[in-house]
């Protein structure tokens, strides 16, 4: 088994194992003991415990490279914040998409006031490095405030309705919620979900939009990137 792919040093089972697990785990909302099953029926035996450590050492670094292979996202934003309940107390996940679903970042906060909101627009521009040409929002003043100092020059829009896209994008997210009895800490919601949205969406594009055979190409593409990213053969 160890003898085709690498292993990372320290871990006795192959990359392309953990990427598996990995895999699962954010794709298809299963728990950490789902996955442990999953991989007994292939002949692996792993403790759940270990694969829950797996997602922490490696998930956020299957999500950046596959952030890193995504294209240019489209020129309009839609942002949208919905309420996270952690520990007994209110937080906030701020979340942005463009105009075709592609999930651009997303932050926990515990405030939906005007600094959290400029906050929010600074992590959004360095970790994109351009700017876009619309961003669309609800009616919450904190995104005018923040789109005055941050992005004057750009075109702002509220609106309850157009601003679906970003609100549907909130519902894996609720999923997993509710699968994972709440959120624990805020640092754990934010490590989580960075990377859940970037891997879960990765393997979600829009199939109404697209032709049966449209969504296979995507669907190997996506495979193809992911092997590329999280497995590496060994070299001769």
């Amino acid at each position: 088994m160890t003898s085709e792919f690498a292993t990372y040093p320290g871990y006795r089972f192959p990359i392309e194992i953990i990427s598996r697990a990995i895999w699962l785990y954010h794709v298809f909302g299963l728990s950490f003991r789902d996955v442990e099953l999953l991989l007994a029926e292939r002949g692996i035996t792993v403790t759940h415990e270990s694969i829950r450590q797996w997602c922490l050492k490696f998930g956020a670094d299957f999500a950046r490279k596959l952030r890193r292979r995504r294209p240019k996202p489209g020129d309009t934003w839609h942002l949208d914040e919905v309420f996270l309940k952690i520990n007994g107390e209110l937080h906030y996940l701020w979340r942005a998409v463009d105009q075709h679903g592609v999930v651009l970042d997303i932050l926990v906060q515990d405030r939906r006031n005007a600094s959290a909101a400029k906050r929010f627009f600074k992590r959004l521009l360095a970790g994109l490095k351009y700017k876009p040409r619309r961003i669309v929002t609800d009616g919450l003043r904190s995104y005018g405030v923040a789109q005055r100092d941050i992005l004057p020059e750009v075109k702002h829009q509220t609106s309850r309705y157009l601003n679906n896209r970003a609100e549907n994008s909130h519902r894996p997210t609720r999923r997993r919620e509710r699968q994972m009895q709440r959120f624990k800490p805020p640092e754990q919601a934010q490590r989580f979900l960075s990377s859940h949205a970037i891997i879960y969406g990765h393997f979600r594009p829009r199939r109404h939009l697209m032709t049966a055979a449209e969504y296979r190409d995507v669907r190997a593409k996506a495979f193809r990137i992911w092997q590329q990213e999280t497995c590496f053969q060994m070299t001769a």
